[in-house]
């Protein structure tokens, strides 16, 4: 048992949150405990600031909110943005021409704070969990046109390339200029989504950022997560570990503890901290 903690990351979607998107209450009474201990609570999530507030309460027990998989952070009791990155215009075209030439259905994203915006380009591929999300995000959504689109700085953009799950590693290849990070949908939990962002720009990136922002020790840091985008926060902190509902291959490389239904959270921070 490691006492000596002073920062407990956790993602969101099917780590924090149970499958219900409903945080349970011994969770939130974890987070509550962890704060009374003066423990900085951080929530580090693929979804982007609109879709997070929508979903967390402003009186979430939480200290700091990382979304877009880090591209911004938010001090979460003022509500004040303290750090975002952007890919530059000249970038985005590129990528979005590459992506056009191979076909894929993907979206670019406004810059942060209104990065729930976005242009879309729809390929003539059959690809549901595409529609899927552009229903979701509908009213916010407008078609690219190529031809006479001004390309301007962006979050992020986000791929979705139906059953080529191969693009992934070619994306990686293709783009070195650029942060290719693979996620499973959280819309229906099996299409693979590929997820471009600035270089250096992960959920990883993101938590040292704030230990360097809260003077705060990465030896002293624990983070929960249970998929593929939270790799490198899992990197990263000092202590890690992925609930039972994670995928085997990352389960092989991290302890885990109880699955996101069953309290995952708190279970995790006790198998650090111990009973609180």
């Amino acid at each position: 048992m490691n006492q000596d903690v002073d920062m407990v990351v956790t993602d969101l979607d099917g780590t924090l949150l149970d499958d219900d998107q409903q945080a349970h209450q011994e969770d939130l009474n974890t987070l509550r405990k962890l704060g009374d201990q003066n423990i900085l609570r951080v929530v580090a999530t693929g979804r982007n600031l609109y879709s997070a507030l929508n979903k967390l309460d402003g009186d979430f027990p939480i200290d700091y909110l990382i979304f877009s998989s880090g591209a911004g952070i938010l001090e979460w009791k003022s509500q004040r943005l303290i750090h975002s990155e952007y890919l530059p215009g000249d970038q985005v075209e590129a990528i979005a021409g590459k992506l056009i030439d191979y076909d894929i259905d993907f979206m670019i994203h406004e810059v942060i704070p209104e990065n729930h915006k976005f242009v879309y380009h729809r390929s003539q591929q059959h690809n549901p969990d595409f529609e899927r999300r552009y229903r979701l995000y509908k009213k916010f959504a407008v078609p690219l046109d190529p031809a006479s689109e001004n390309y301007q700085h962006a979050c992020q953009i986000l791929a979705i390339p139906g059953e080529r799950t191969e693009l992934h590693e070619q994306l990686i290849r293709e783009i070195p200029e650029a942060k290719v990070i693979r996620t499973t949908s959280p819309l229906d939990g099996i299409s693979m989504w590929i997820e471009i962002f600035p270089a250096g720009v992960s959920k990883g990136h993101g938590v040292e950022w704030l230990c360097q922002y809260t003077h705060t020790d990465p030896a002293k840091t624990l983070g929960i997560g249970n998929d593929y985008n939270d790799l490198d926060l899992l990197k990263f902190t000092h202590n890690s570990l992925v609930v039972e509902n994670a995928p085997d291959d990352l389960k092989n490389l991290y302890p885990s503890c109880n699955s996101n239904q069953n309290c995952g959270f708190t279970d995790a921070v006790k198998k650090i901290l111990g009973d609180l």
